[in-house]
């Protein structure tokens, strides 16, 4: 007798179009590894020495960039896990719903855009590290200037599209092996080059206090003079900038498609895992790290790239964090272009879409303008999927407590919804007008773009339909649900159970994780502290290069270890 689980009656529908079935949920472990992976990253690299090339005063970073952060946790966790969690949906398939196959379509093809030019950043970051390997000079123009960088982003590419070929779990994994080294090598790479800061700016290796670290910071890194000379930016513009580098996945709503895995709302709160350990503590160490590699090497910091960067604060290691670094941001965001191509052809699996958008991908990224250019893309990219976030807001949480019927679109069976595609051509223009028009800071223009295109749309939904009451259609659609929810529930009651491994062996392998990278870090803090001149200092910063690296080695294979170990308990 056969008992597995027959096809649905209600179609041939991909999994990925489904709202995620209960037994496929996650703790709040599996995201604290998945933000902290995704955002301890290469472009922390390019975003820290941003800030000290726009003149920052130190203090701004410290306080602006606190608060910021705290503002993007805030808004995955009121704005973007709620819906996410309520539906179960990606953003795209949500988007289905309720604006059907025009605007569907050309957002979806906005975000294989974005996400496949934000991979490809990433891997062309990743290669800046590999070049060092076959003495490959910097590649600062636009185009590539040497073949054998070339056969560099096509090598670190195709372990990028392979790994987010495997979908979720598989991003998730690399990125939560990954996530706690990189938080260790940033905060060392900081400790490592402070010395030779001090050494530059006080004229001794030692620091006794705090006082000496903002004498140090405001005269040689955040100097509040930018790269021009001018005044740079202040507290409102480093919290403005903090907060919107990821509108395109809170306000925007990109993330439904991680945390509808999640088993509670409340999981929005582990995006601090990014938010805090990953962009303010490696933001500031990027800033440390590309000062301090500017005064040894003599050069100013925007003539260096990651590559650069990374060698000199952290030796072989820097190799290693530039790739795995870019490697885990490039592949979240990869997962997120395959799932949008997904969306729109839907005769083709993800791991197709996925292929064809990674070779694209892995193309853009022989082309190193696309990291060079990572600020104004991320802002723009932003402003962009800001009025699409706004109206899923509307119709999700607004409509229902205005009397208005959330899903009207899907209840006519409309192929096409004239209000929000209007809405977002309004939102673009009402937001690209304001930043022509100078009226406010760009980093704040998601705010008043936000509401402006919630209001837009309310007011267009309830002329066309979103008033009134389709209780025929919604009972077919409640129908459905519960059909879907009866198949997932037989699914899950074949599906084998999970298992922990709870052996002493592997324990043990976790144990010496940790103490591997609880040992670089005491590496880095005998550089910083037992370092009372210059040659001592050399010699400190030596030995935590030959011995820091040898400790990632051996994080990453007790690590993988263990994991395999799991992975085959579960199997």
């Amino acid at each position: 007798m056969n008992t597995k689980t027959e096809a649905p009656a209600w179609g041939n529908v991909s999994e990925e179009q489904l709202p995620i079935a209960k037994h496929k949920l996650h703790g709040w472990t599996h995201f604290m590894g998945l933000y902290a992976g995704e955002h301890v990253a290469a472009t922390e690299f390019v975003i820290g020495a941003t800030f000290v090339a726009l003149g920052a005063r130190t203090m701004d970073i410290l306080v602006g960039l606190l608060i910021g952060n705290i503002l993007a946790i805030l808004s995955w966790t009121l704005i973007t896990s709620p819906i996410a969690v309520q539906t179960r949906l990606s953003l795209y398939t949500y988007l289905h719903k309720i604006a059907g196959d025009s605007m569907t379509k050309l957002y979806n093809w906005a975000n294989v855009v974005i996400f496949t030019v934000i991979s490809a950043a990433m891997i062309t970051v990743s290669s800046t590290a590999v070049r060092f390997v076959f003495n490959i000079p910097a590649q600062l123009n636009w185009y590539p200037t040497d073949p054998m960088f070339v056969a560099v982003v096509l090598g670190v590419g195709v372990i990028v599209v392979f790994v987010a070929m495997y979908g979720f779990n598989a991003v998730s994994e690399f990125s939560g092996l990954c996530g706690p080294w990189l938080f260790v090598m940033f905060a060392s790479g900081a400790l490592v080059l402070m010395p030779a800061l001090a050494e530059s700016v006080l004229g001794r290796t030692t620091l006794s206090g705090w006082s000496d670290f903002l004498e140090i910071g405001n005269q040689s890194i955040w100097t509040g003079l930018n790269s021009k000379g001018e005044p740079g930016i202040g507290l409102l513009e480093v919290i403005g900038f903090a907060w919107a580098a990821n509108t395109i996945t809170h306000v925007g709503l990109i993330d439904m498609a991680l945390l509808r895995y999640a088993k509670k709302s409340i999981y929005g709160l582990c995006t601090s895992s990014g938010m805090l350990f990953g962009h303010y503590i490696a933001w500031i160490a990027a800033g440390i790290m590309g000062a301090g590699t500017a005064v040894l090497l003599k050069t100013s910091i925007v003539s260096l790239d990651p590559g650069d960067v990374a060698f000199h604060a952290l030796g072989l290691s820097g190799f290693v964090i530039v790739l795995v670094a870019g490697w885990t941001t490039a592949n979240a965001n990869l997962y997120r272009a395959g799932l949008a191509a997904q969306a729109v052809f839907k005769d083709r699996s993800r791991q197709q879409t996925t292929l064809v958008v990674g070779i694209v991908t892995v193309i853009v990224a022989c082309f190193p303008f696309v990291f060079t250019k990572m600020l104004p893309m991320l802002t723009y990219a932003g402003l962009l999927v800001v009025p699409v976030g706004a109206i899923v807001f509307a119709e999700h949480v607004l409509f229902p407590r205005i009397g208005l019927t959330r899903y009207w679109v899907s209840y006519r069976q409309l192929k096409h919804s004239t209000p929000a595609v209007a809405s977002w051509g309004a939102g673009l223009v009402f937001g690209f007008g304001l930043n022509a028009l100078n009226v406010m800071s760009f980093y704040y223009l998601f705010i008043p773009t936000w509401f402006f295109t919630v209001t837009v749309y309310t007011l267009l939904a309830k002329q066309a339909g979103a008033a009134e009451q389709y209780p025929e259609a919604e009972a077919r659609m409640q129908a459905r649900d519960q059909e879907i929810a009866a198949y997932q529930a037989r699914q899950a009651a074949e599906a084998k159970p999970r298992v922990n491994d709870r052996s002493a062996f592997s324990k043990t392998l976790h144990l010496l994780a940790r103490a591997s990278l609880a040992l670089t870090l005491m590496l880095a803090a005998i550089t910083l502290f037992r370092s009372p001149d210059m040659a001592a200092y050399e010699a400190n910063r030596d030995t935590f290069f030959r011995y820091g690296f040898i400790c990632t080695i051996a994080y990453f294979s007790f690590a993988y270890w263990a994991l395999r170990r799991r992975k085959s308990a579960q199997a």
